[in-house]
């Protein structure tokens, strides 16, 4: 199977310098300066196929950008093999360039003291765009992320939301079939965030456009990728479906009881003593929270015992959130499948 991005055992180091103290030593580091080998990526094998989209998710300093740079071309890879459309991204840059599109959520590609509209124009004569696929592509591109009203305005007077759809835009100029988004919806309002999202689903069906996701919004993962993959200190530590990931790893409920009187741990404990439950405080007064299995018969027996035991005004039901699942795989240190 032929695969838009092909990567194996890929690595990435970097030098980083340490400076000593005082003038003698800021001298002994003009000679002779101490550094050490950080590896930001380390071995890491990622195969993504036309069409797909993928969320690649990591805390900070976990290597995501670090790989997208690599992907793009823009930094060479330490060790190991990568090609992404059917090229090597850094060795064949001119040509490679041509069949990807990149938007870094704190890098823009346009300039920022001329109209939205001239940016496009110079962006249409860099990828070679004939007037025509100009034309035919890039009206729905504009009518879709509703940016007309912006064309005529130069960039530094936009807002943050305005610019990223611009942004956005900018890059698909060239209609191309690879799309890398890093951090995309970084700062946005949940308006332009849902407007964004649903651009991206149409430009997937209607192109096949196969898009790599980085964001630590999960909100947009799970509107947008069926396939999650898991980085950190620079290793894969999840590559597989997001429906997986919550079936294996969100299979507990956690129910949220409002207490009219104030209660305490041990008295709740006392009455869930043979339940596998764990208890903690709530955000509000009054309020605690029972985490437990997705057992239907543990839920109703623990909501029994603090129904006949106590006076509550409010209860809740709550399935494990993917981010809570993402926290707690980080949290643990868990290896969960490569």
């Amino acid at each position: 199977m032929d695969y838009i991005i092909d990567v194996e055992h890929l690595r990435k180091e970097f030098k980083s310098y340490s400076s000593r103290g005082g003038l003698k030593g800021a001298f002994r580091d003009l000679l002779n300066r101490k550094y050490k080998i950080v590896p930001a990526v380390e071995n890491v094998s990622l195969k993504v196929k036309p069409g797909e989209m993928v969320g690649y998710i990591g805390e900070n300093g976990a290597g995501k950008s670090t790989t997208i740079k690599m992907l793009t071309g823009i930094l060479e890879p330490t060790s190991g093999k990568v090609r992404v459309n059917g090229m090597n991204p850094h060795k064949e840059r001119e040509r490679f360039t041509q069949t990807i599109g990149v938007v870094f959520g704190q890098r823009s590609q346009l300039w920022w003291d001329i109209a939205v509209q001239e940016s496009f124009r110079l962006l249409k004569k860099v990828y070679k765009v004939s007037d025509q696929d100009y034309k035919d592509h890039m009206e729905h591109v504009i009518e879709t992320l509703d940016i007309g009203p912006l064309l005529d305005k130069p960039v530094r007077k936009l807002s943050l939301g305005q610019r990223m759809r611009c942004e956005l835009a900018a890059a698909l100029i060239h209609n191309p079939p690879l799309l890398f988004l890093d951090e995309p919806t970084i700062g946005l309002d949940v308006l332009v965030k849902l407007k964004i999202r649903e651009f991206l689903k149409e430009i997937n069906k209607k192109y096949n456009t196969t898009i790599l996701l980085t964001t630590h919004d999960l909100s947009d993962i799970e509107a947008l990728c069926e396939r999650v993959v898991m980085l950190d200190e620079g290793k894969i530590i999840y590559d597989g479906s997001l429906v997986d990931l919550r079936s294996n790893w969100g299979d507990r409920k956690q129910i949220q009881f409002q207490f009219v009187y104030p209660t305490t741990i041990e008295h709740l404990e006392k009455i869930t003593t043979d339940l596998e439950v764990d208890w903690q405080k709530g955000e509000q007064d009054n309020s605690w929270i029972a985490n437990v299995g997705n057992q239907d018969d543990t839920v109703s027996t623990i909501i029994t015992r603090v129904v006949a035991n106590n006076q509550i005004s409010d209860m809740k039901i709550n399935e494990i959130s993917t981010e809570e699942i993402v926290r707690n795989i980080y949290e643990q240190g868990i290896k969960v499948q490569i």
